[in-house]
């Protein structure tokens, strides 16, 4: 770049700064696609790509993290960016409604162990893991044991981000990351012995290569990582002064990176890295997150993830080439999560409506308590809470329930002197039937 403007005439100099493309507005290509696009009239596209370099350089925040050479890692807030980090603000950290299927306590707990099961299971597929997700979703949700290392691989996933929602409050340290790395790995390396630890010296260290063999990337000496990686917890926690503002969501994606960058474990890293954002973000206050799946999105594009680890490391560690993946995964992750959400909410509405024109003789106290505890599946109803409910009598109310229950929609267990009533297991699946 510098030799470029060096060597350039004033005129030339005024025509490659005049229009390079680059500023607010800069799309933030890398040189890899800029160069298949036609430059503005009268310069090259060497000359078209030093301008946009140059003024890329003058809007560069560095981050207090370091490549291998001591170099630090920094990172420009183009339009892009800021467009993006507010949407994800608004969407993800409670500043806007969210559907009341994630807020009612209820219902909650199902759409997380839904999310909980779409990232483990793609998260461990991304790195290689072959099972079909109609075979691991039965074992998450059944709760049997796994019979090989891919389902393993998957086991230990749902549980590292179980565990992630557990500890969002908790401080990041290198003992946590690696207690995060056994749980993931535990029973799925060659080598037993390296779940939960970094890379030692005396072992060869593990690189990053594709699938034909190439080299992509070498981290950094295993002798090196204790301390790189505790500076990396100081920067997670906020501790370590960066010399500029960086926003949570992108504190947070430089986590996944480096992680990525530092490449600690001999296997494992990208599952740990994964699971390191969700912390981030959560324990940054995006609460929205933890209902979020972003393996599935990497994983049916896994090369624009892989590209945007290298258009980092070879643009001397601009990290807004990762940023933008990985904001862009974030939107869609977020937009899925909305969409599955809207699609739910449509089939609640459409069983509710089935209970209501029902030809099976329930009264309207009863189609009541039936919408309720669409909503409420953990409902927990007695003779007398319904009888407050509806101003009736209480046998009234116990027949009510006893109805409900000989319908098979209900059961009835004893709570102390009293009895309660509850939806089945399969409450869903029998109001489906209704009718049929």
């Amino acid at each position: 770049m510098r030799s470029v403007l060096e060597n350039a005439t004033p005129e030339k100099l005024a025509r490659i700064f005049v229009n390079p493309g680059a500023g607010p507005q800069d799309p933030y290509l890398p040189w890899d696609k800029i160069r298949f696009k036609t430059p503005p009239p009268g310069i090259t596209h060497e000359e078209w790509w030093a301008g946009i370099r140059f003024t890329r350089h003058q809007m560069k925040r560095l981050l207090p993290l370091e490549d291998i050479s001591g170099r630090p890692f920094s990172f420009a807030l183009p339009d892009r960016v800021l467009k993006a980090l507010e949407q994800i603000t608004r969407d993800s950290s409670g500043k806007i409604k969210i559907s009341e299927e994630v807020t009612n306590p209820g219902t909650r707990d199902r759409y997380l162990v839904h999310s909980l099961i779409e990232e483990a299971i793609n998260s461990s597929q991304l790195e290689g893991a072959s099972t079909t997700r109609l075979v691991a979703k039965e074992m998450l949700r059944s709760g049997r044991p796994p019979r090989s290392r891919d389902e393993r691989m998957i086991v230990n996933n749902y549980g590292a981000m179980r565990l992630i929602g557990e500890l969002r409050d908790e401080r990041l340290s290198p003992e946590l990351i690696c207690e995060i790395h056994r749980i993931v790995t535990e029973g799925t390396l060659d080598n037993p012995d390296a779940a939960g630890r970094f890379q030692r010296p005396d072992e060869e260290r593990v690189s990053v290569h594709t699938d034909d063999g190439e080299l992509l990337h070498t981290p950094p000496p295993a002798d090196t990582l204790p301390e790189r990686v505790s500076r990396l917890c100081d920067f997670a926690n906020g501790t370590l002064d960066a010399g500029s503002y960086i926003p949570p969501v992108l504190r947070a994606i430089t986590v996944h990176f480096m992680m990525g960058y530092d490449h600690p474990f001999e296997d494992g890293n990208g599952r740990t890295a994964r699971a390191l954002f969700y912390w981030s973000m959560l324990n940054q206050g995006y609460w929205l997150t933890e209902f979020v799946a972003i393996s599935q999105i990497l994983k049916n594009a896994p090369v624009p993830y892989a590209l945007s680890y290298l258009y980092t490391e070879d643009d001397e560690n601009d990290l807004t080439y990762f940023y933008l993946h990985q904001l862009d995964v974030l939107q869609r992750s977020i937009d899925n999560l909305h969409t599955y959400l809207a699609d739910k909410a449509r089939e609640v509405q459409t069983l509710q409506t089935k209970i209501s024109r029902s030809d099976t003789g329930f009264n309207h106290r009863q189609i009541a308590l039936l919408q309720y505890a669409m909503k409420n599946p953990a409902a927990a109803v007695t003779a007398h809470s319904h009888m407050t409910s509806h101003n009736v009598a209480y046998e009234t109310a116990r027949q009510d329930l006893m109805g409900l229950e000989k319908s098979g929609l209900f059961v009835k267990r004893r709570s102390g002197k009293a009895y309660v009533w509850t939806p089945v297991a399969d409450f869903r699946t029998r109001i489906h039937a209704l009718g049929a």
